[in-house]
């Protein structure tokens, strides 16, 4: 990859992750498989009682949502470091920041924007109350980049590992607690009829504040694996 302004580098980054996507499309679907089977037997598991349901949905999907999102973050990193495409980045001079951001930003659109996309649907199935429902799509619009760009530094850290994805799971899964934590009390609040927009607002300082630092954490993670 020969040196280019950033802006350029960035969408050139962002198409060639998309056609990677495209080619591995059956792979990138089974996170969504997995959510769509969580929320489908969930109700069968604890009963069909609408109350219920509509009590431990935000819980639920949260939980189902970050899970589908940790089990695709193993394979950020890994196809292009154990085929070299990531050391040819490197020496290529373009800033490991702008890479991983890039491969962060291609991560969401692929694995986290679809289940912003099928909120509204997990959400009549688990018979979430409709007040919930636009502060449940509100908060996995803020969350999922922001577990996206947490897991990137986790996927770097063991990106150099054979068998880093159990490892990997355990370094984002203490971080993403207080990021659930702040999304189901949002929407259990809204559901209620109390405030919730101060949770959000904490969830959207989360999101700016990963921005910022996560592509540099995730860029000194990947120096670490390679050298």
């Amino acid at each position: 990859m020969s040196r280019q302004s950033a802006p350029t580098a960035f969408a050139a980054l962002l198409r060639r992750d998309f056609l990677l996507a495209y080619r591995r499309r059956a792979e990138l679907l089974q996170p969504l498989v997995f959510l769509l089977v969580v929320i489908t037997l969930f109700p069968l598991g604890v009963g069909p009682s609408p109350k219920l349901l509509a009590n431990i949905a935000p819980g639920v999907i949260w939980i189902a949502a970050l899970l589908a999102s940790v089990l695709s973050l193993d394979s950020l990193f890994r196809s292009d470091y154990e085929d070299g495409t990531l050391e040819q980045m490197v020496l290529s001079g373009q800033s490991l920041a702008l890479i991983a951001l890039a491969r962060t930003v291609a991560h969401w659109l692929v694995a986290g924007l679809p289940i912003v996309l099928l909120s509204p649907l997990l959400a009549m199935w688990m018979n979430l109350p409709d007040a919930g429902v636009p502060v449940l799509i509100k908060s996995l619009a803020i969350g999922t980049p922001v577990l996206s760009l947490i897991g990137a530094i986790g996927g770097a850290l063991t990106v150099s590992l054979k068998r880093g994805g159990q490892l990997l799971s355990l370094l984002v899964f203490p971080l993403y607690i207080p990021l659930l934590i702040l999304a189901t009390s949002a929407v259990s609040a809204a559901v209620v009829e109390l405030p919730y927009t101060g949770q959000l607002g904490l969830m959207f300082s989360g999101l700016i504040g990963a921005l910022t630092l996560a592509p540099f954490a995730t860029a000194a993670a990947l120096k670490l694996s390679l050298s």
